[in-house]
């Protein structure tokens, strides 16, 4: 199966992201098809062997919407001299298209540049200057622009294409709209400055003939409601630009037909005319579109700003191995290569990931983590792109570029999450593929009864129809959910908390019970040698020399402490002839010709070894957190080397968090009862599940969903994964392996505990926020369409005009975005003060 994301242009509203869904889906091969009308885009996973992309393009260009397919090409323009004529140009063209991973260029005689689109894993932008070099031609310094670049720079000129014809649209729709109504206020005793030339009364054709010219612009800059809407009418998916077409092409016809009927004679239609109607519906539309574009713009801002992170240009040195120690020379960040070796000095950001290789610094890495302290960074140390050297120069070698730095790789996370849907937004989908339809008939409906109700009063129905059209809003509906986990998870991104998508969003804000792993989660994971006790009086060095010799070959954290804590105190290594890692228990060894073992209590008790003589002691340093170690030599116990983890300064405090959201907190370890015992009680934990093998993990798991639990998973190891996985939501810590944070819904990038409770305290907000958008979007429409179809009116009430229908319709979608940004202003937990902002 393959996974592709297109980029939609054209969809309007919730009924055209539904139609575009059900269209692609009936396509033979599609193993899942959503969209996501806030960021205009669509997520698609197909077999790539049954069905090609160019099929599915044409498919969603077929119901009338333009596919832009998501790639990584780059577009640079090349200042090229030497031309003298259209054939150098031509020339160019050709040198650069033999290039495999150009997809496109075009050379500009007059301007004298090269405008190329190309693949930057395949083709760097020296080998196309080299193209061009190689042509008999000059290639001058690149001007770039990414596809990101582009796409924002797209949607600015969108959102300034509809303010100017708003504008427009607002210039010739007030002076219709004063026009239109300032006799009827006369009326009323109200009198305000107008022509006499326009009096209705006297010169009804020339007021018809006016308002027909000032309507016809208004009607111009909307045009696309109209090509758009009857297009989706024609195709029999109905979307809310066919709402508004429908509506304010039945109040232009009517105005037109009364407009004929007084240059007939009959005097009396100029009280029938709703040129102004159409006018101002356009206008407040295309008003609330606006606002509309412009607040989706802000909901993706976390992108953009993970986006701009990335340094345009690194330093390299070239030729570091010469003996003059290489030459510095700075090129775009395209031209890096893994293997080159980067400077970066003070104040200057890593361009890619990779390994320190020279020299000492401290590096900011807030931007990716959220944590505020710089990090020290020296030789064999880990740099990751966009971080910020502080203090020192480094070189580092360049291991990870391009979309596999972990920059890319949490870009890519967050969109994919953004383009996600959560499971509470499926009502919505549905009623969101009916929606237009039902309202097109509540409306024909209810002009026709209030036809016949009103003694055939044409005029009186029509407005009940334009009104119901009018006021229907399906956008309302289509972003509820997709601007709050869009601002939610960007939210998260900023605070080091990747939400992989909508599901675990969702599904993190119903737990209530969270199980920490306890090695390298709620303790630092970096154990280290306590205590050696020994039986007949044997020197503690030669147990602990002896011990570690066998623990060399093991990579658990315990084994590794013990090899330490002897290469510590200058203890020489012993050959080791055989080793045999027992999981979940301990290991077994033969060195200089004895059998050594060393665990824990099951396998002193699998093998039949008394642990009599150090009981009590094995009891003191389990109650005081410490873990025991077993070392048996030759069959007889030989004594116990004691080894303990630092429990993490921020667990206590996350873990108070978690009560005070009414959470209980669970701890799961391999270690023995009163070790397990001890930690827990530091930290405050509610129930310990101590002495579980690596494989039973996920059991656990599973007991305390069987008790009606939503359970979280905490881990950051191997072994941990199967219970990430078994949870309602797994949290990967940031410094574990990549096996458990694939498995885990949620990657913490910092090794705080205190980022769990904000992340689920983001998802409560979150949800909490798309259920307020969801009762908001119903609502409207739940008590606005019946109000336009007259039931107030019905029992005495007032009558919904069309253009205050129109108006709030507009600001229906609109208060839905603007409250899902209100998200925006989320803080992490305060740590100080204990609680969660």
């Amino acid at each position: 199966m393959e996974n592709q994301v297109l980029s939609i242009r054209g969809m309007t509203c919730a009924a055209c992201a539904q139609r575009i869904e059900k269209t692609v889906r009936k396509l033979p091969g599609i193993g899942q098809a959503s969209v996501n009308l806030a960021s205009e885009k669509l997520f698609v996973e197909f077999d790539g062997a049954a069905l090609g992309l160019p099929t599915i393009k044409e498919a969603v260009h077929k119901i009338g919407y333009e596919v832009v397919e998501k790639t990584d090409s780059t577009n640079i323009t090349i200042p090229i001299s030497g031309m003298t004529c259209a054939a150098c140009a031509q020339r160019i063209e050709k040198a650069i298209k033999k290039l495999d991973g150009v997809t496109s260029v075009s050379v500009n005689f007059a301007t004298e540049k090269a405008t190329v689109a190309y693949q930057p894993q395949k083709v760097r932008v020296s080998v196309i200057k080299e193209a061009v070099e190689k042509a008999g031609y000059k290639a001058l310094d690149v001007s770039k622009t990414d596809a990101a670049d582009e796409d924002r720079a797209r949607k600015q000129r969108e959102i300034k294409t509809l303010w100017t014809k708003f504008i427009v649209a607002a210039v010739f729709s007030f002076p219709l709209l004063y026009i239109a109504m300032v006799p009827m206020l006369t009326k009323y005793g109200i009198a305000l400055p107008y022509p006499k030339s326009l009096d209705p009364m006297n010169y009804s054709l020339i007021y018809a003939l006016l308002q027909i010219i000032l309507v016809l612009p208004v009607i111009g800059v909307g045009y696309r409601f109209y090509t758009v809407g009857f297009k989706a009418l024609w195709s029999r998916s109905p979307n809310m630009d066919s709402l508004i077409a429908i509506g304010t092409t039945a109040a232009v016809l009517y105005s037109v037909y009364n407009t004929f009927q007084i240059a007939a004679g009959n005097f009396r239609a100029v009280e029938s005319l709703y040129f102004e109607t159409a006018g101002v519906i356009i206008t407040l539309i295309l008003l609330g579109k606006t606002l509309e574009a412009v607040s989706k713009g802000k909901t993706s801002e976390a992108i953009k700003k993970l986006m701009g992170l990335a340094p345009k240009t690194a330093l390299i040195l070239q030729d570091a191995g010469s003996p003059g120690g290489g030459v510095e020379k700075e090129i775009p960040i395209d031209e890096v290569e893994i293997g080159d070796i980067i400077i970066v000095k003070p104040g200057a950001k890593i361009p890619v990931d990779g390994t320190v290789t020279d020299g000492h610094t401290a590096i900011d890495e807030s931007m990716l983590t959220g944590e505020s302290m710089p990090v020290d960074k020296k030789a064999g140390d880990a740099v990751y792109t966009a971080s910020l050297n502080t203090t020192g120069t480094v070189q580092f070698r360049a291991e990870k570029i391009g979309s596999d730095t972990a920059l890319a790789q949490i870009i890519k996370l967050v969109e994919d999450a953004q383009g996600s849907k959560a499971p509470i937004a499926q009502m919505a989908d549905i009623v969101s593929g009916y929606f237009v339809p039902i309202v097109c008939v509540i409306a024909l409906l209810a002009g026709i009864a209030w036809f016949f109700g009103s003694g055939g009063n044409l005029e009186f129905a029509l407005t009940i129809f334009i009104a119901v059209l009018v006021i229907a809003c399906p956008c309302a509906l289509g972003l509820a959910t997709p601007t709050a986990i869009m601002v939610g998870t960007g939210k998260g991104a900023e605070n080091g908390i990747l939400i992989k998508g909508g599901e675990a969003l969702e599904t993190a804000h119903k737990i209530n019970t969270i199980v920490f792993d306890k090695t390298g989660t709620i303790t630092e994971g970096k154990p280290t040698v306590t205590d050696v006790l020994t039986t007949e009086g044997a020197p503690p060095d030669n147990l602990l020399q002896i011990t570690a010799s066998a623990e060399k070959g093991s990579e658990h954290p315990l084994g590794q402490a013990i090899v330490a804590g002897a290469q510590d105190k200058d203890l020489e290594l012993l050959k080791v002839d055989d080793f045999n890692s027992i999981t979940g228990r301990g290991i077994e060894a033969q060195i200089g010709g004895q059998t050594v073992l060393a665990g824990n209590r099951k396998l002193m008790d699998e093998r039949n070894i008394s642990l009599t003589a150090l009981e009590t002691d094995s009891d003191t340093l389990a109650s005081e957190g410490k873990t025991p170690m077993y070392v048996a030599i030759d069959g007889r116990l030989a004594g116990i080397v004691a080894v303990a983890d630092v429990v993490k300064p921020s667990s206590k405090a996350a873990i108070e968090s978690l009560h005070r959201m009414g959470i209980e907190v669970a701890m799961i370890t391999g270690d023995n009862r009163r070790t397990a015992d001890a930690i827990a009680k530091q930290v405050g934990i509610d129930r310990v599940l101590a002495e579980v093998l690596p494989q039973d993990k996920s059991s656990e798991v599973k007991k305390l969903q069987a008790e009606g639990r939503k359970v979280a998973m905490v881990g950051d190891g191997i072994n941990d994964a199967p219970a990430l996985a078994q949870a309602d939501i797994g949290i990967a810590i940031g410094s574990g392996t990549d096996v458990a944070m694939e498995s885990a819904d949620i990657v913490l990038m910092r090794c705080q505990l205190t980022d769990v409770p904000t992340a689920i305290n983001l998802s409560k907000r979150t949800i909490r926020n798309i259920k307020q958008n969801l009762f908001w979007a119903f609502g409207y429409n739940v008590v606005g369409i019946p109000i336009a179809a007259g039931v107030l009116h019905l029992f005495g009430g007032p009558l919904l005009n069309p253009i205050f229908a129109a108006a709030a319709m507009s600001l229906s979608s609109v208060s839905v975005l603007t409250n899902a940004l209100r998200l925006k202003r989320f803080k992490a937990t305060n740590i100080e003060r204990g609680t969660l902002v």
